[in-house]
């Protein structure tokens, strides 16, 4: 059975914020600063660091 990424990581996040409750402005930030850094020229840096 395969599944889309976005499917299992939506299942995955949202069992989380069920189950550690989490302020909801926290995972604001979160999504929003993994968002920016994603699109910043420290992309290339933090891509070299997580895939080691």
């Amino acid at each position: 059975m395969d599944v889309p990424l976005w499917l299992a990581l939506t299942v995955i996040g949202a069992l989380g914020v069920k189950l550690v409750r989490p302020p909801w402005w926290l995972v604001a930030v979160i999504l929003l600063g993994g968002f920016l850094l994603a699109n910043s020229f420290l992309a290339p840096a933090l891509n070299t660091v997580i895939d080691k």
